[in-house]
């Protein structure tokens, strides 16, 4: 059984934040596959169904963001699940907007929802970090996150959301780098995994080259005696070998 586990903010006040993108990705998903009616549980609204062929149970907390590991732990413990078995999607500051990045474990990155997880489910699960931009000023950060999506953000917010929904088994099989590259593709972007290419064919267009230490050894190499005492001192230190 997998759990996934939208991250925000209840009622209707938070219901269009950027902090709440984790609700919004949970809910697309369970519009678009055949999921029970949310019902209330573990200090969370549920949902369960399946998603390619295996149990999954949609949660999104109700104890507001700082205190999500507590519903979410609560469900893990129910169903005996390990850190493995759960996938939390959330908001990610430091992301430009409709970009996505999905790993194993990490740090919590200030995130108050993520340090509850950790603290009620262990560290070892997956996150799905959907990117809502930085406002550029520090100050600025709250009102940006607790601020509504503006219209124009449906231009990146709707496919972002829509790609994940459609490929939302993907989470199950584990086909981490394929749906990166799918929702990357959505939002005009290129996959990742083309990137290390691309890289490979700039260095090959560079010389071989040396480092700036050896260029100078090289270009400012001082010219040593053929003949005389000195030449034969050198000979017998170094042998006959030149470079």
């Amino acid at each position: 059984m997998l759990i996934i586990a939208g991250l925000g903010n209840p009622g209707s006040k938070y219901a269009g934040n950027r902090h709440n993108i984790g609700f919004m990705a949970v809910d697309a998903i369970h519009r678009r596959h055949s999921f029970s009616p949310w019902s209330k549980k573990f200090k969370a609204q549920i949902a369960e169904g399946e998603l390619g062929g295996e149990k999954v149970l949609l949660i999104k907390p109700q104890t507001y963001m700082n205190l999500s590991g507590e519903a979410v732990g609560e469900a893990m413990r129910f169903y005996k699940l390990q850190p493995a078995d759960l996938v939390a999607i959330y908001d990610e500051l430091d992301l430009p907007q409709g970009k996505a990045r999905l790993k194993t474990g990490g740090g919590h990155g200030g995130h108050n929802g993520i340090k509850s997880l950790d603290a009620h489910c262990g560290k070892e699960y997956r996150r799905l970090r959907l990117g809502i931009g930085h406002p550029g000023v520090k100050e600025m950060v709250q009102n940006h996150v607790l601020g509504d999506f503006a219209k124009a953000d449906k231009a990146w917010l709707e496919p972002l959301l829509d790609t994940l929904a459609d490929n939302a088994d993907m989470l199950v099989r584990n086909e981490d780098s394929q749906l990166m590259n799918k929702i990357a593709l959505a939002l005009g972007g290129k996959p990742d995994e083309e990137k290390p290419r691309k890289e490979s064919k700039d260095s090959e267009k560079k010389p071989a080259g040396q480092s700036h230490i050896r260029q100078a050894r090289n270009n400012n190499q001082p010219k040593l005696p053929a003949t005389g005492p000195m030449a034969d001192m050198l000979k017998k230190m170094f042998g006959n070998k030149g470079e």
